[in-house]
């Protein structure tokens, strides 16, 4: 029985760390990879006018919860989980892009005015 046992954590064990590496290699993979067609289309008519209408809900649920959360000190908290993140999604982040796209794109604009200075 202990056999078997130790059989099972050794194979789950080996699966997991097989596992990684391509799940690595499409993470990168898909931060150089730019919105295609049917992204940006979704993003403009469904992702934006729902995180819009999110934000303004959002607004608010914290307007509404604004004294209980002063009372427990995570004003900043609330608004930002609240507010701030679903406008960055509707407002700010490039249309098509996934979050870790729009880092990145981000950061690259940073490094390319970093360098021209």
């Amino acid at each position: 029985m202990k056999r078997a046992l130790r059989l099972i954590a050794a194979t789950a064990f080996v699966s997991t760390l097989s596992l990684g590496g391509p799940a690595q290699a499409r993470e990168m993979e898909l931060d150089d990879a730019r919105p295609s067609a049917l992204a940006m289309f979704g993003d403009a008519l469904i992702v934006r006018p729902v995180m819009t209408v999110a934000t303004v809900g959002g607004a608010a649920v914290w307007l509404v919860t604004l004294p209980f959360s002063a009372i427990g000190g995570n004003t900043g908290e609330a608004a930002e989980t609240l507010v701030k993140d679903p406008a960055a999604t509707a407002f700010v982040r490039c249309l098509g892009c996934t979050p870790q796209q729009h880092d990145r794109l981000r950061a690259d604009k940073r490094v390319a005015q970093a360098n021209e200075e």
